[in-house]
C-alpha cells in the first residue's frame, strides 16, 4: 500500500496543521507496517512570510497549478492520496482520504480575508468527492454532517497526538511567575478578552502577572488596542522554547471561541502546565476533566486566574489530571487509526 501523504502544510505554516502533519509522520513510521509505504506529496517552496502579493502568488501556483500537474502526474504511482488539510485535488486519480481540521471558515468567516474564505469554502465544497473524511475531534465530526450535509458513515474520528520537546531551551529574562499564551494572534483566539481581563485586574489595583504570547501576527489583521503592562510578544518560538515556557508558566491562558481540536490545550497538559480554557467547541473533547474551564467574559476568566494565583492546591491538582489525561493521546495510536482508515478506503475503492 503506498500512500501520498500531503505534507505541505509543513512549507505554509507553523500553526496546528503543520504539527499534525510532523506527528503523523513520526506515528506512521513507528508502526513499522511493511505493507505501509507513505511518499510525502509536497511542493517544497516555503510560504511563511505574510507579505503580499508573494504568500498569494505562492498560495495560487502550489494550489492551482502545481497540485494539477506535476503534483497529479506523482499520484501516478501511488494507491492513495491522503490530503492532510482538505483538498487539493478535487477528483485526484486515486481514492483519496482528507482530514477535516475545522469549519471556521464557515463558522466565524470574519476571521478571514476574502481570498481565504473563497478558497477555504471552495475547498470545503470538494470534501463531498472524498473517499472517506478523518475529523480531528468529534465535535468537527458533528459540525461536518451539521454544515455540509457529509454522512456519518464516511467519517472517521481520531484524535491528535501529543509530541514535546526532548530537551528545553529556557528564554532569557524570564519572569519569576507569568501566564502564557499560545496561539496564532488572530481575532478567533481571543487575545482581546484576555487584554480586558488585564486592564480590570490593573483598574482594581490588583495588577496581575505578566502574560508571555507565543504565536505569529497575521499581517492584516486588526491590533487588540495598546498592550497591557507586562505583556511580552515573543512571537513564533522553537518547540524546546516551548517547552521551558509551558513547564514554568502558572497557567496557560487559551480563551479561544472555536477550535476543531485545540492542540495547545493538549501540548500544556502533557507538559504539566494547568489550563484554563472556555468550555467550547471541541475543548471540553480534549481537556475532559483535566482543565479549568472559565466563562469567556472578563469576570470569568479574572477569577480563574487568580484561583491559580492563590495557592498551590488547585495547580498541582489540575497538573497531575492534565498529564494523566494527555497520556490519553498519542501519535501511534493516531498513525495507527490512520492507517486502518487507509485500508477500509482501498477495499471499498
Amino acid at each position: 500500500m503506498r500512500v501520498a501523504l500531503d505534507t505541505n502544510a509543513l512549507y505554509t505554516t507553523r500553526a496546528g496543521v503543520a504539527r499534525y502533519v510532523r506527528g503523523m509522520q513520526q506515528g506512521l513510521a513507528t508502526l513499522r507496517d511493511a505493507d505501509l509505504h507513505v511518499i510525502p506529496w509536497v511542493w517544497t517552496v516555503e510560504n511563511f512570510d505574510y507579505a503580499q502579493p508573494q504568500r498569494l502568488l505562492k498560495t495560487a501556483w502550489r494550489e492551482g497549478v502545481w497540485a494539477r500537474t506535476t503534483g497529479r502526474v506523482r499520484l501516478r504511482s501511488v494507491d492513495l492520496l491522503h490530503s492532510t488539510h482538505l483538498p487539493l485535488l478535487a477528483r485526484p486519480s486515486v481514492p483519496q482520504v482528507v482530514t477535516l481540521h475545522d469549519l471556521a471558515v464557515l463558522r466565524h468567516p470574519e476571521r478571514f480575508r476574502a481570498w481565504q474564505r473563497h478558497s477555504g469554502v471552495r475547498r470545503l465544497r470538494q470534501l463531498a468527492g472524498a473517499d472517506r473524511i478523518i475529523a480531528v475531534s468529534q465535535f468537527t465530526a458533528d459540525e461536518a454532517i451539521a454544515l455540509l450535509g457529509l454522512s456519518a458513515r464516511r467519517i472517521s474520528v481520531v484524535h491528535h497526538g501529543v509530541t514535546l520537546a526532548e530537551a528545553e531551551e529556557v528564554p532569557a529574562e524570564l519572569p519569576a511567575e507569568f501566564f502564557l499564551f499560545v496561539g496564532s494572534l488572530e481575532p478567533g483566539k481571543n487575545l482581546a478578552l484576555l487584554r480586558q481581563v488585564w486592564l480590570a485586574a490593573a483598574a482594581e489595583g490588583k495588577t496581575l502577572p505578566p502574560l508571555l504570547i507565543v504565536g505569529s501576527r497575521w499581517a492584516g489583521v486588526a491590533r487588540e488596542g495598546e498592550a497591557p503592562v507586562g505583556w511580552r510578544f515573543l512571537g513564533y518560538q522553537p518547540d524546546e522554547v516551548l517547552l521551558a515556557l509551558y513547564r514554568r508558566a502558572r497557567a496557560l491562558l487559551f480563551p479561544s471561541v472555536y477550535e476543531g481540536f485545540g492542540l495547545p490545550v493538549l501540548e500544556a497538559m502533557a507538559a504539566g502546565c494547568p489550563v484554563i480554557c472556555g468550555r467550547v467547541a471541541s475543548l471540553p473533547e480534549v481537556g475532559g476533566d483535566a482543565v479549568n474551564y472559565a466563562a469567556l467574559n472578563v469576570t470569568g476568566f479574572l477569577a480563574a486566574a487568580r484561583h491559580m494565583l492563590s495557592g498551590d492546591a488547585l495547580r498541582m491538582g489540575l497538573i497531575a489530571a492534565g498529564r494523566a489525561r494527555a497520556a490519553l493521546f498519542n501519535w501511534e495510536t493516531c498513525a495507527r487509526a490512520t492507517a486502518a482508515v487507509y485500508r477500509q478506503t482501498l477495499a471499498r475503492a
